[in-house]
């Protein structure tokens, strides 16, 4: 059974459910655990440490069931989520968020002047290229405008076609990556993006890295 890429039936249903198991798998049967559980939860205290360094107003892209979003528009900041998930999106509305159903390479509101912009969860995976998702990225936030991005917790740079899957059915084959800290912040001096020392951190096994535009 296939279905297009995260709108895959095990994808839709949990969402739907707030329960796994979920997976991307590789070719070669690998599976790399999709935490949907903590996704639809509350914000935990490493997405709180995300959450206190917005600033300006916030696009979340890939913002799955909307958990940031939906905390930072409950303490007053613009914010939007951009989703190629229905119903990510429609969850992320339903507990209160503003989100579109868009890809972060489509035409987007407020291009060029976000304050912040979020890639968490993985998803400096999005598209299968850092380098691309980077460029993009700087230019949709303003000047001196903020990237968060949560990194694998140990040094890879992997690009990799896979599948959503429960471990039956399966979605449509796209291209994914997984880079460390060390990855990201090589692709990100070459799409123009700074970083300073001091601005990475760890939190619960998960790791962040804040970049500055310009």
């Amino acid at each position: 059974m296939t279905a297009p890429a995260w709108q895959a039936d095990p994808y839709t249903d949990a969402l739907r459910t707030g329960r796994g198991p979920l997976f991307l798998r590789r070719p070669d049967g690998w599976l790399l655990p999709l935490e949907v559980e903590r996704w639809c939860a509350a914000p935990d205290a490493a997405d709180l440490t995300v959450l206190e360094r917005c600033r300006g107003a916030v696009l979340d892209i890939g913002c799955g069931p909307g958990r940031l979003v939906t905390a930072l528009a409950e303490l007053g900041r613009p914010t939007l989520g951009i989703d190629v998930s229905p119903e990510a999106v429609a969850r992320t509305v339903r507990t209160g968020g503003s989100a579109l159903h868009r890809s972060v390479f489509d035409p987007l509101p407020r291009e060029g002047s976000w304050g912040t912009a979020l890639l968490i969860d993985g998803n400096i995976g999005i598209g299968g290229d850092p380098r691309a998702l980077l460029a993009r990225v700087a230019r949709l936030v303003a000047e001196g405008g903020v990237l968060l991005a949560e990194t694998a917790p140990f040094d890879v740079d992997e690009r990799v076609r896979v599948r959503v899957s429960d471990g039956s059915a399966q979605g449509a084959a796209f291209p994914w990556a997984r880079v460390g800290t060390r990855a990201l912040l090589r692709y990100a001096r070459e799409a123009g993006w700074g970083a300073e020392e001091g601005d990475g951190w760890t939190v619960a096994g998960r790791t962040f890295v804040a970049l500055r535009q310009g």
